[in-house]
């Protein structure tokens, strides 16, 4: 094929520096896994779960390719914090996913949602959002910039972010934001060598969802809904977020790649 070298496509991340928020566990943790197998070094931040980092650190071989910092994101602030002290420990930064958020398990209509869950919902799953963004590229221009793109940017949004979810509007609004703001930093930055792009899971057997898949009564209502007939792993999201911090995703870009077993199919 014309143009082809196999030293340029290829998954092979070694040299490179990846950031992922909310990596201790779940999906977060199998895309720390997956990078570090690629060959890139990586940095990923944790809010509580400091048992978990500290064995997910050494499981991919040590501080000298895997850094877990704990970090609170609630804030523009935290987000552009946890990006400079990233940067900071291997010297550069060419990969930002972020997949941390949270999702308030009982249902809140919208008559009774409180401002105080709707506030620290947007905080956590929006407004920490801005400041990583705006941190990493910012530091993605100051650095020298290698072959193939400058930087690449992953977020993590959701099928609710598509759909919308009943009793759950602070998740939704903060999951459909992302999608938005996807597109409109593609636009902004692809001409600048930067690319980004947003996946959407769908349901996946992790911490977060286990008591509504685990429930005898719900998670098989679950299932039926979903035309392969389960939930997804966490590894089956990471897979698709690694993959398109590779060149091999060189002409993707402002892309929302859904992974949600067909349950819904949005364009």
């Amino acid at each position: 094929m014309q143009g082809f070298s196999p030293d340029i496509f290829s998954l092979d991340l070694s040299g490179r520096v990846a950031l992922v928020t909310g990596g201790s566990r779940g999906i977060g943790a199998a895309t720390v896994r997956l990078f570090q197998a690629a060959g890139a070094r990586v940095v990923f931040s944790f809010r509580q779960a400091a048992e978990q980092a500290a064995n997910l650190v050494a499981e991919c071989g040590g501080s000298d390719c895997c850094t877990a910092l704990r970090q609170e994101l609630r804030t523009p602030d935290d987000g552009r914090a946890l990006v400079e002290a990233a940067a900071a420990v291997y010297g550069r930064l060419d990969c930002l996913v972020v997949n941390h958020g949270i999702w308030p398990p009982h249902d809140a209509p919208i008559s009774g949602m409180g401002d105080g869950q709707w506030r620290e919902t947007l905080g956590v799953n929006l407004d920490s959002v801005f400041g990583l963004v705006q941190g990493a590229v910012r530091q993605f221009e100051i650095q020298p910039a290698g072959s193939g793109a400058r930087g690449h940017i992953v977020l993590i949004s959701s099928t609710a972010g598509q759909r919308g979810e009943a009793f759950h509007a602070d998740y939704a609004v903060t999951k459909g934001a992302l999608i938005s703001l996807t597109k409109s930093l593609s636009s902004e930055l692809a001409p600048r060598g930067i690319r980004v792009n947003c996946v959407a899971p769908g349901w996946v057997a992790t911490e977060m969802s286990a008591a509504a898949l685990d429930d005898p009564e719900r998670g098989p209502q679950i299932a039926r809904a979903i035309p392969v007939g389960r939930a997804g792993t966490a590894l089956e999201i990471a897979g698709p977020v690694v993959f398109l911090c590779t060149p091999y995703a060189g002409f993707i870009s402002g892309e929302v790649l859904n992974v949600n077993g067909g349950a819904v199919l949005a364009g």
